[in-house]
């Protein structure tokens, strides 16, 4: 049985072959894994479900049709996708998961996040992501009209875009001791993120326990996944 994990498509209208390269993907997908895992960020902006764009149309479909198949589909959100709410998983028939979520594939267990949690050394950044999350701040933004929660967005996507310009690079990385709090909290064999854009996998070892940590790719001139099953993983990669 194989587990397929991605992040970070960051799909948008601008970007339309990225879309067609993730229904692409899903169409592969269909006979090639069990059960995928999407860990946020598949679209650079949602402003709520009820935005009717071609594009958030197209991947509704794609996700329906790959889940009527068999392909038991979850979803945990990202920085750019919090919005994603329980009339977009009823239309789609993916189940939308806590971040951090735990589970087994055989003996091992496996934590998965998006990641921007962990990046606690860009406090601009965790204070922000404390304000959003709120129940009391999406209520308050998506009472507003679709135009108006478009403008919105907008602006915090060029504020936060000129924000990470002039941060240190290592400022927008996972922070090290955050992430050794949370494996030795959950103790995964193989803990799974994205968020960062620095696809790699990482060997961990904290006093006598090991782990794998895995960091998926964002997609742009490549796509990346992971294929998991009870013995064995790959990080991937093909061109866009």
């Amino acid at each position: 049985m194989t587990y397929r994990f991605i992040s970070d498509l960051h799909l948008s209208e601008a970007r339309p072959d990225l879309t067609e390269a993730f229904l692409s993907f899903l169409k592969r997908s269909e006979s090639e894994c069990e059960q995928l895992y999407i860990l946020g960020d598949l679209f650079e902006i949602w402003i709520g479900d009820d935005s009717p764009s071609a594009l958030n149309l197209a991947v509704k479909n794609a996700l329906k049709h790959i889940s009527d198949l068999g392909v038991k589909t979850f979803f945990i959100h990202g920085n750019r996708d919090f919005l994603i709410g329980d009339t977009f998983a009823l239309e789609t028939g993916i189940e939308i998961l806590p971040d951090p979520f735990t589970f087994k594939i055989g003996e091992k267990d496996i934590l998965l996040s998006h990641g921007d949690f962990l990046c606690t050394d860009d406090v601009d950044y965790i204070n922000f992501r404390n304000e959003v999350r709120s129940p009391d701040w999406q209520k308050n933004f998506l009472s507003k009209s679709l135009e108006e929660r478009r403008q919105i967005a907008d602006a915090l996507r060029a504020d936060s875009k000129e924000a990470t310009m002039q941060k240190a690079e290592e400022i927008t990385d996972v922070n090290q001791a955050a992430v050794e709090s949370l494996l030795k909290a959950e103790e995964p064999d193989i803990f799974i993120h994205g968020h960062t854009h620095r696809p790699n996998i990482h060997k961990v070892t904290l006093g006598d326990a090991n782990y794998d940590r895995i960091v998926l790719g964002d997609w742009g001139p490549q796509g990346w996944y992971l294929d998991l099953n009870t013995d064995t993983y790959t990080l991937e990669k093909f061109d866009i």
